[in-house]
Formats: structure tokens, sequence, C-alpha cells
């Protein structure tokens, strides 16, 4: 094995079996795996701007460290997912004053559904963090450095720190004019091939069927890339493209001294029920059914109870069937 660290590939040639890198050598190659990632979005018009945060890498995390624990920085968190919501629990740990913005009435709704979108959201609020939902940002202040955020409701929030937590954009530019389709990621099948022989994707960059859940879809957590590795692997040495096992996805965040996980795919139609704990405590675990059946599991501070019934869960194609 070969590594070439600090170099970036800047084009794939299938038909060549090689890959180009940014100062111009040619890699030749039997098998490619895709995993370039994503880069964090950032807001527009704030380059250049001191203050403002993404938070993607090693080096994003220690800025951002530095200037949470430099003085008394009044901090705004745009964005109130999972990325967010932690930036805001870590500055609020710090004894800041923090303010998080999320542009959808309820956040991690996607995710969660309304109904524990809210409860699960309402941390912030238990912990003496503002959260105002239902308005965009419209503008960030300062010349040299940030101060304020204005939102799309005209309100201005003062600010010395503005991190955005606003999704991620898969690396995929490199790859035009390979032959590989691209449309938010690298469109592979189950089996993470790209449809072009020798030529596989895995993590954040690959948009692949999901044999749980039955989307087609990025699914942005380390345990997911894990899994698929196994299945890229195992395409790229077979020459043949199946399907990892039906397990459901699984990711968790830590908030506020709460653990929160979730497993299985929250679909339109399924309906949470309480099955142990309570809200009000911040500790229980529900349990989402499609027609009858549990397709996903959320827990708060209940990893016990959790992990055993993500063991029940059942697939999409098995609720249609």
């Amino acid at each position: 094995m070969q590594w070439l660290l600090g170099e970036r590939a800047v084009r794939l040639d299938p038909a060549a079996r090689t890959v180009t890198l940014a100062g111009g050598r040619h890699v030749r190659t039997d098998g490619v795996v895709i995993a370039t990632g994503a880069a964090a979005r950032s807001l527009p018009g704030t380059d250049g701007l001191a203050g403002v945060h993404t938070l993607r890498t090693l080096d994003d995390a220690l800025a951002l460290r530095a200037e949470l624990l430099d003085g008394q920085p009044r901090v705004v968190v745009i964005g109130a997912g999972f990325i967010g919501a932690e930036v805001a629990s870590t500055a609020q740990g710090l004894g800041l004053d923090v303010t998080v913005v999320e542009a959808l009435p309820v956040p991690l709704e996607r995710q969660l559904g309304k109904e524990m979108g809210r409860v699960v959201s309402s941390l912030h609020g238990d912990h003496g963090v503002r959260l105002l939902c239902g308005t965009g940002v419209a503008e960030l202040l300062g010349e040299s450095r940030v101060t304020g955020v204005r939102l799309a409701d005209g309100r201005i929030l003062p600010a010395d720190v503005v991190v955005a937590g606003v999704g991620v954009r898969p690396h995929t530019d490199w790859l035009a004019g390979s032959g590989v389709t691209v449309d938010d990621g690298v469109v592979c099948d189950s089996g993470c091939s790209t449809g072009l022989r020798g030529v596989v994707a895995v993590g954040d960059v690959a948009r692949c069927p999901h044999p749980f859940t039955g989307r087609h879809a990025r699914i942005e957590h380390w345990s997911n890339a894990t899994e698929q590795a196994k299945t890229a692997a195992r395409t790229l040495l077979t020459g043949v493209s199946a399907p990892a096992p039906a397990t459901p996805p699984y990711f968790w965040s830590d908030q506020y001294r709460a653990r929160i996980q979730v497993a299985g795919h929250v679909a339109p139609g399924a309906e949470p029920e309480i099955v142990e704990g309570d809200v009000d405590s911040r500790t229980f675990t529900a349990v989402y059914r499609r027609e009858g059946t549990p397709v996903a599991v959320l827990s708060v501070n209940q990893p016990k109870y959790f992990n055993r019934l993500r063991r029940t869960l059942v697939g999409a194609a098995a609720v249609v069937s």
C-alpha cells in the first residue's frame, strides 16, 4: 500500500483506469473507491469575515474552540440540526450567551417528525438557550469581524461568534466528465457501485438506496460509512454488486448531558408512542409505528432500552409487502 498524503484528486478517467492528481501525476488503478466526503456549507457573503465558523474538520473545531474560550463571546448558531445543537450545548456548558436560529418551524422534523422534534429541541430552552424558529437569516453584520445577525423578519441578534450548521455539499466537482452520475452526491446502487466497472463510492459522498429505509439518499453518519465500506469492498473485489443486510440506520447525539439515540427510519405516517419513561423528565423511549409495525426508535437517556428495541425494527420493504 502506498499513501499519497497532501495530494488532491482532480480527475477520474475510468476508460484509462487513471486518477489525475493536482500536481499532474497520473495514478493507474484497477479499482477506485470514491470517499471524498463533503464540505460544510457556508453562509453567502461571509468570506473573510472573522468570527464566522463552520464545523467539519479538526482545524474547524480548534479554531472554534479558541474563540469560544476567548472571554465571554455572544454566540449565535444558525441551524438547529444535530451539529448546531451540539455546538449550542457546548457553548452553553462554557457559560456563554447562546441563541439558535432555525428556518423551519420545528427543528429536526425531517429526522424525528414534528412531535418528537419539538420534544428534543426543547432541551435548548431547558438550559437557557434561546431557540428562534421559523425565520431565516438575511445577513451578517460587521466590517472585518461579525457583530450581529440580521434575521429575515428584521430582528438583529448581537453576536461575537457565529456558527453555521446549515448542511454540507458533497465533494464531486472533480468527477466532471468521468461518466460517474452525480446528483446530490455520487449516485450508486445498493451495492455502492457507480455503474462503472471498478468504481464504487462510500460515505457522505455516496447516494445509495438503503436496504432498510428504501430511500435513495446520502446518510451522513460515520456508522453508515463503516457499513458501506464492507459492502463497497465486496462489490469491488467480486465484481458483483449486492446490497448489505437491511439493518436500521443508527445515529446519536450528545446534547446538554443527554444522550439522544435514533435507529430506523421515521417515514411519513409513522407515529411515535412513548413506551418507557416520560418526555417531561427528558428520559424516555419512543417507538415509531407505521401500519402497526415498528420502523424506528428514539431514546433519550435510556441506552439499554434503546439497544433492545432497535433489534425489533422492520424495514420499508417488509412494511410495504
